[in-house]
């Protein structure tokens, strides 16, 4: 087989599970998961036919995989790939460029850079900003944080790059106490150190308590949240940053998910945030792009370049250069998908899909408060937060909704209790799946109260 029919073989069968979607399982059912043990081969001494690789990806994993790029996904905040970004994606990896700078490949570096512009206009953030395009919010969340202290170090007169942390003053880092693991994994890497953060309480609602901050000096690092991701509550950034700002401290947001209400009619809710300094948002999630494509943004954009910085003698490049901004040298142009997306839709799909999903899981939480359950949050955005009557019988229709394979969502734990979460975040989720999810969690809730009788 040629190189072009393996390819078209490929596409065709890519094109042939894209149009399975709106039908097939969303959580794999028994036999696909025991299909996966056909994967468990001993390494072969001689290389195996192309064709049958491709054959045996495609039978033996396509029935296994978590139908998450369809209508009825609703967990984790996961967006379908809109069709002009999985098309953007696979012309992308066609080029198959290194896109660390203009002189690897322009065409990369000219996407990347007006995606990034783009971006920061449809968020309306400040335009001076620099945007990195890295691989998730984890590693984009890294970066601005890696910024952050060196920035705050050379306020104080050290230059970590030549003397590094010891002997250096010491940075603190103020958290909320419902804080996204991926901020607390990257300070871990830092090397902060858990039990040395300053955790900040906060509301029924899920937002920090600005009346509980502990003071801010021009050696603090503030992390706040766009979306609380189970309430997908906003912290009040109107009222804390200009404290952070007026005191010198450095304020980053992690905004993966919930940043995006910036862009649509929801915008209220983000007021001040464009006061901080750095944000973190993903693609995946409410642009709908394929994954690994998360951006840093920070408004000091030579304080980002210079932390970010790679350049060597045989590879000198521009400040703005990606390789500048990211934790990557060698990397894909993952802006280019983000571009396709944010070309296709323009400001008004953008907005017009935030608030669409913004609808839907409000008509979502009005019907399962009909059918009995109890709504927790007061459905701000695109999050819906509920349970039954106890922890045990919450789990049970948990149980009961991923077994069905109609539609799948995770279960999570608020104040102390079990409780469930649906997201809604797909383009492809129309109204008659929001509907279709009500009525299934309606049957559900009913069948599990039969069983404990």
């Amino acid at each position: 087989m040629t190189e072009f029919e393996l390819l078209t073989a490929a596409d065709a069968r890519a094109l042939n599970y894209s149009a399975s979607l709106a039908t097939r399982r969303v959580f794999p059912d028994a036999a696909a998961l025991a299909g996966l043990a056909r994967f468990d081969e001993d390494f072969p001494q001689q290389g195996l036919p192309a064709e049958q690789t491709l054959a045996l990806l495609d039978e033996a994993g396509s029935p296994a995989t978590t139908a998450s790029n369809g209508p009825n996904y609703f967990g984790f905040v996961i967006g379908a790939s809109l069709p002009v970004a999985s098309a953007a994606e696979r012309l992308m990896i066609a080029w198959d460029q290194c896109a660390s700078g203009w002189d690897n490949s322009p065409v990369s570096a000219t996407l990347e850079q007006l995606a990034g512009r783009w971006l920061l206009e449809v968020l309306d953030l400040p335009r001076e900003s620099a945007v990195g395009f890295g691989t998730s919010a984890t590693a984009c969340t890294l970066s601005c944080l890696v910024t952050a202290r060196r920035e705050l170090l050379q306020r104080q007169g050290w230059d970590v790059d030549q003397e590094g942390l010891t002997g250096a003053p010491e940075i603190s880092v103020v958290v909320s106490a419902l804080t996204h693991i991926t901020v607390k994994k990257a300070l871990r890497v830092l090397g902060f150190g858990l039990r040395h953060l300053q955790v900040v309480p906060v509301n029924h609602r899920g937002q920090i308590d600005a009346t509980c901050l502990p003071p801010l000096d021009e050696r603090t690092i503030l992390c706040l949240q766009a979306g609380e991701v189970n309430t997908g509550e906003f912290d009040d950034f109107a009222t804390i940053i200009p404290v952070a700002n007026a005191a010198g401290a450095w304020v980053h947001v992690d905004g993966a998910f919930g940043l995006w209400a910036r862009a649509s009619g929801l915008k209220s809710l983000t007021a001040g945030v464009e006061l901080a300094d750095s944000w973190t948002t993903d693609g995946h999630k409410w642009l709908n792009t394929p994954y690994d494509c998360a951006m840093a943004i920070c408004r000091h954009p030579a304080a980002l370049a210079t932390a970010m910085n790679a350049d060597a003698v045989y590879s000198v490049a521009a400040q703005d250069a990606q390789k500048n901004l990211t934790l990557e040298f060698s990397r894909r142009p993952r802006g280019i998908p983000v571009w396709a997306a944010l070309r296709t839709l323009g400001r008004d799909g953008v907005a017009a899909m935030v608030e669409r999903h913004c609808e839907l899981a409000r008509d979502i939480s009005a019907g399962l408060q009909t059918a009995g359950y109890d709504v927790l949050n007061r459905v701000m955005i695109n999050q819906v937060l509920f349970r039954t009557k106890d922890d045990a019988h919450t789990q049970r229709v948990r149980e009961a909704l991923q077994a069905s394979g109609e539609a799948w969502f995770a279960g999570t734990v608020w104040k102390g209790q079990v409780a469930l979460r649906i997201s809604v975040s797909s383009w492809k989720t129309e109204k008659h799946h929001a509907e279709k999810l009500v009525e299934l969690l309606s049957r559900l809730y009913q069948q599990t109260l039969l069983q404990e009788e």
